[in-house]
Parts: C-alpha cells; sequence; structure tokens
C-alpha cells in the first residue's frame, strides 16, 4: 500500500489508484433526468396504502442500501433505522400517529432514530470500523478521531449532540424517499407521531436512541384520492436564488 493521505473531514485517505479498484464499484449507466424528474413528480405523501400490496425482498434491500448509504456528517451515521412489518405492532402505532392508518397499510414501517448522546466509546467504535473498512491501523486515525470529538464531543455541538443527530436523520429521511420513488415504491413522511409513546413501544426507551420522524413504505390505494391531486410547489424562480 502507497503512503496515507490525511483529510480532516474523512480520516486518511489510500492512493488513487487503490481507492478505485478496492473501494469503489464501477459507475453504471445514472438514470436520465426525465426518469429523474417523472418519478419525482409521481411521488407524493401517500396518505392510502394498498395493504394488500408488499414491497418485495429484492426492493426492500436495495431501499434498505439508501438508508445505509445515506451520507452523514463525518460519515458518522449517528442514528438507528427500525424497520416494522410485524402487523400487530404497526397497528399498536396507529393510536400515536394521530389514528393515521399508514402505519398499518403500509408495507414496510420505518422509525428514524437518532442517538441521544454521543460518548467517546461511540466515537472509538467508529474509528474502529473506518480501520476495518479501509485497511488502515487505527493509530493512523488519530487525526480524525481529534477533529470529530473535538466538534461533537467537546466543541459547540457537544451541547446540542441530539439535534445533531436528528438533522442526520432527515438526510436519511430524504434518500430514502427519493430512492423508493426511483423504483416505483410509494412514501409518506411522518412528523405526526408520539415519539414517546413510540420509542416505548419500539423499545428504544432503554437504549440511546431516540424516535425523531417515520415514514411509511408500500403502494397507494386506488381509492387514494390525493394520488391525482396536482402537486403544488413554488416557481424555480422564486424558490431558487442564483448567485
Amino acid at each position: 500500500m502507497g503512503s496515507n493521505q490525511f483529510d480532516a473531514a474523512t480520516g486518511p485517505l489510500i492512493t488513487v489508484p487503490e481507492l478505485i479498484t478496492d473501494y469503489f464499484p464501477k459507475m453504471h449507466p445514472p438514470a436520465s433526468t426525465e426518469t429523474l424528474v417523472q418519478q419525482l413528480q409521481w411521488r407524493y405523501a401517500t396518505k392510502a396504502f394498498d395493504p394488500a400490496k408488499k414491497i418485495s425482498a429484492s426492493d426492500w434491500a436495495a431501499l434498505e442500501q439508501a438508508l445505509i448509504l445515506t451520507p452523514t456528517s463525518y460519515g458518522f451515521q449517528p442514528y438507528r433505522f427500525v424497520v416494522v412489518t410485524d402487523p400487530a405492532t404497526k397497528e399498536k402505532l396507529v393510536p400515536h400517529s394521530w389514528n393515521q392508518k399508514q402505519p398499518a397499510d403500509a408495507s414496510h414501517f420505518v422509525i428514524f432514530a437518532a442517538m441521544e448522546t454521543v460518548r467517546e466509546e461511540d466515537v472509538d467504535h467508529y474509528m474502529a470500523r473506518v480501520a476495518e473498512v479501509r485497511g488502515v491501523p487505527v493509530e493512523s486515525l488519530a487525526g480524525f478521531k481529534k477533529a470529530l470529538a473535538g466538534d461533537i464531543l467537546h466543541g459547540p455541538r457537544s451541547k446540542w449532540q441530539h439535534e445533531w443527530a436528528t438533522r442526520q436523520t432527515y438526510i436519511a429521511l430524504g434518500n430514502f424517499m427519493t430512492s423508493a420513488a426511483l423504483i416505483g415504491v410509494d412514501t409518506c413522511p411522518m412528523e405526526g407521531i408520539d415519539p414517546v409513546k413510540f420509542d416505548e413501544i419500539l423499545n428504544l426507551s432503554s437504549t440511546d436512541y431516540r424516535t425523531a420522524v417515520a415514514c411509511a413504505a408500500g403502494y397507494r390505494s386506488a381509492s387514494c384520492k390525493y394520488s391525482a391531486v396536482p402537486k403544488v410547489r413554488y416557481p424555480a424562480s422564486e424558490l431558487v436564488i442564483h448567485i
């Protein structure tokens, strides 16, 4: 292996040829711009799911990878994804979702749980994973660890770790919904939930993670009237500022 380089944001980097051959899969032809926009136009916050239609194992495996591959600050992934498919558990969540039926009727119901407190051992666990995946000594990550810990453990963000972690869950939420739309799976993001009750039902209360937001995934019901309602968005001239 060639000499390592260091990047404060991502840790040690190996030489370019090794990066290309060892870390990055070959790029497949990207989705067309037409497909991207068409699928984003097609998607909507699905209010009524068809409980008889289930996401296939192969499609779910891809969506689960989309969750895992979501970019996060420092690549730290300060969250967990609780995927609920058990019918009884999904029904228990309905009264704590403003009695909305999406949790029960969707094929999969995903809870995005943010880390409440980041500790030194969490940083060490992440450093060990980086060393394992990149094939470098954990000692070579000392500078990366110092940068991360100096920010999240000891810096200004140490006072709002849970808020920082919660923001990361929303990156995952957006990535999940876009990925789902690209393969024809409907979703509905849900903030209208009782996080404390969710934590109790999902046994999160005794962990370091707390419910931040949820998302139902499956297939729209033919009776869902909102599927035919025009999508309302401001024009680009009002939303996008070019400098």
